[in-house]
């Protein structure tokens, strides 16, 4: 029998054709027994790149979490793809917990999570050390660091767990990490190699809207009515405001329930369950609300409040779209909940006072700004987003005004920040400029200045917004404690040269309706007919509760957008499905192919055809076109000099491309570049044979260093060839 490979379990286990962005490099890496760190956002694939080792490793996959809600979501989806994975934790019996603990000592269990505290008992390592460990995997992994946004101090004693089995491999994962982070949590773990794989942090399924706090109930039930029995989340600072706007969406007829930790636990249980499992669409939350819910079909995230920090924000949309499809990200910002955070902050010590200064400045010039949204959102986990508009934020799809030339307020604004000591906010500069008579004002003698009273030919809004321009562009810099304003060197050569300034006097118009949303570019599936779709779920939603899991354990939303676009009718039509692994279709295919077929007789409608989906052919999924066009007869130089490229890249590309299960044309070609005589080709390949493929060092120690990676890959391509 045939050894299991990624590419194989991929398909028949998990029901997709081709994997994410650096999946299949994270799990080379890691059948070849490597530390790695992975950082990929939300709906990237993080659970995959330990979930197929797991199947490859003779041993036991430890997958190490805090969150309770993530095993049991994970251990059902495993469950329902026929996969042998249980958990451990506090929510489990004293007989379900010695239950567990027989399987997996028994040697039946592929995958155990466990909590940090959990692993850390005399119990789960007695269990663990009569057991082959291959590999563990600590998810979160941002709860490690100091630095992070949540950090957990039983997560720092980890490092003691790898020292006591030495020969497992260890992966570390999360979804967000400065770059501060990351070396953080190599340095914790002990990781002595540089195995770092960082996915894009761009979610371009995401609809990101940032619109002005004026009348939050009703911006937010005109925001609902576009998404009419479609699951979304709203977050709210307080347990108060999370009731109120609870009690308010129901009185509208909105099925909602609220989730904070002023509830008993069974309420919040239930609540949770009753979202997970589609017997309710909204949930209004606080932050606690989401980790670890892997529910694919949220539509729609709303930040009734302003988060805490980037990394919050980012986390907290990321719930949403997680199946890939288009989904609507909307936060409701005014100044004054950066005040409020700003108070609660104050009563914190030091150096969590200024860490958290430095958190929420971040997020308040990001909900400010007014370029693409994407850009310094990526930024800040150390990511260039390099196109000038992303075409899915509300900055992207505003009308732009005209720029016009904003040169003598500017001059105005830096003059009065210098001319007032460099010591004040916006809002006092601003009221200078508006010739107030308050008593800070007068207080500083402020009303003296030459500056006082110049600036009334504008709004107060007008300079705010003014301000923030001013910041963006660097001619001011604001002192994230207390957002006090000083001019920079940029900006007093600006006051020297009046050098020319353009920008907005007022602030771009912000419709009271969300912002169309814009169907993802990375989303290329057809329209499916919805009256299909609806016959789909119901039948799932039957079947979720037959069997006691939630409907997304049974099939995703995007797997059933499929069959209700495709019409499939065969049992391989079927399996062509995203999403429908051979367990799943012996389980569920003749219930969903009843239905599509009586709707297609109904209906009088015809089959289409899926072809397979592949890897569009930009610069990071090349791979693939190459590939096809070798096997369709050009040499490795035609295709260097279409490509622009060194025969490295194109023989890294066709490496890729037979390691992802397609195979290549005859190796004569490829062995016509080597250099080396048959004799010392065999040694390679004797060398692979003992070693693998997956990985060119090993090979290259084995040789002693006699044959150079140039080589190495070469004979690497031919050594696939002839065993494909």
């Amino acid at each position: 029998m045939d050894m299991p490979t990624p590419e194989s379990i991929l398909k028949s286990v998990f029901g997709y054709d081709t994997f994410k962005p650096l999946q299949r490099e994270i799990i080379a890496n890691v059948q070849a027994r490597r530390d790695s760190l992975v950082i990929m956002p939300t709906g990237g694939g993080k659970s995959l790149t330990y979930q197929i080792p797991a199947l490859i490793f003779d041993g036991l996959t430890v997958v190490i979490s805090p969150l309770i809600a993530l095993m049991k979501d994970q251990v059902e989806q495993l469950g329902e793809l026929g996969v042998p994975a249980l958990f451990l934790n506090s929510s489990l019996s004293q007989e379900e917990y010695q239950a567990n603990m027989d399987l997996v000592r028994s040697g039946q269990i592929k995958l155990l999570y466990v909590a940090p505290e959990t692993l850390l008992t005399p119990r789960l390592f007695s269990l663990l050390s009569g057991l082959r460990v291959d590999l563990f995997a600590i998810d979160e992994a941002h709860c490690i660091s100091e630095w992070g946004h949540d950090f957990r101090p039983e997560y720092r004693q980890l490092v003691d767990v790898r020292r006591k089995f030495p020969s497992a491999v260890c992966m570390a994962l999360t979804a967000t990490a400065t770059p501060r982070v990351r070396a953080d949590i190599k340095s914790s773990l002990g990781f002595t190699q540089s195995n770092e794989f960082l996915a894009s942090f761009n979610r371009d399924n995401l609809f990101i809207e940032v619109t002005p706090k004026k009348n939050p109930v009703s911006q937010t039930l005109n925001f609902l009515r576009n998404f009419k029995d479609q699951s979304g989340i709203i977050y709210c600072f307080s347990r108060k405001q999370v009731d109120e706007l609870t009690a308010t969406l129901a009185q509208y007829g909105y099925s909602v329930r609220p989730y904070h930790a002023g509830l008993e636990d069974d309420e919040r249980r239930r609540n949770q369950e009753a979202f997970i499992r589609d017997d309710v669409q909204i949930i209004v939350a606080t932050i606690a609300f989401g980790m670890g819910i892997n529910k694919p079909n949220v539509r729609f995230v709303i930040h009734y409040d302003l988060p805490k920090s980037i990394e919050g924000y980012y986390q907290e949309i990321g719930r949403a779209g997680r199946d890939g499809l288009p989904s609507h990200c909307l936060l409701l910002y005014t100044y004054a909940d950066a005040a409020k955070l700003r108070y609660f902050i104050d009563q914190k010590e030091e150096p969590e006072r200024s860490a958290s200064y430095g958190h929420l400045e971040a997020m308040t010039r990001y909900a400010e700004g007014s370029v693409c949204r994407r850009k310094p959102l990526l930024a800040y986990f150390g990511e260039t987003f390099s196109q000038e508009k992303c075409g899915t934020c509300d900055n992207c799809g505003a009308d732009e005004s005209e720029l016009t030339d904003i040169t003598i307020p500017a001059q105005k604004l830096l003059s009065c920040v210098k001319r007032s000591g460099e010591k004040f906010g916006a809002a006092h500069i601003v009221d200078i400029l508006l010739g107030s008579k308050n008593e800070k004002v007068v207080r500083y003698k402020h009303d003296e200045l030459s500056t006082y009273g110049i600036g009334k030919e504008l709004t107060k809004s007008q300079w705010m917004h003014l301000s923030r321009q001013l910041v963006e562009r660097g001619l001011l810099e604001q002192e994230p404690a207390y957002r006090v304003l000083s001019v920079t060197a940029k900006g007093l050569e600006m006051l020297k040269s009046r050098e020319q300034v353009k920008g907005q006097i007022n602030e771009p118009r912000r419709s009271e309706k969300p912002t169309a949303r814009v169907k993802s570019t990375s989303t290329e599936e057809p329209e499916y007919d919805a009256s299909l779709f609806a016959l789909l779920r119901n039948k799932r939603k039957e079947l979720a509760d037959a069997s006691n899991v939630p409907p997304y354990v049974i099939f995703s939303d995007k797997t059933l957008a499929q069959m209700a676009a495709y019409y499939p009718q065969s049992k391989e039509s079927l399996l062509n499905m995203s999403g429908m692994g051979k367990v799943k279709y012996e389980r569920y295919g003749a219930d969903f192919l009843a239905i599509i077929k009586g709707y297609c007789r109904e209906n009088r409608i015809e089959e289409k055809y899926k072809t397979p989906m592949r890897e569009k052919d930009d610069a990071g999924r090349r791979y693939m076109a190459v590939g096809d066009a070798y096997n369709a007869g050009e040499s490795v130089q035609t295709l260097m000099a279409r490509y622009n490229v060194s025969a490295d890249t194109i023989l890294n590309h066709l490496a890729r491309y037979i390691m992802a299960g397609d195979p290549l044309r005859s190796a004569e070609d490829l062995i016509g570049l080597s250099k080396l005589n048959p004799d010392q080709q065999m040694k390679v390949f004797k060398a692979f044979d003992m070693l693998g493929s997956d990985m060119l060092k090993p090979v290259h120690e084995k040789l002693n260093g006699t044959v150079n990676y140039d080589e190495l890959k070469i004979l690497r391509l031919c050594y696939l060839c002839e065993k494909r």
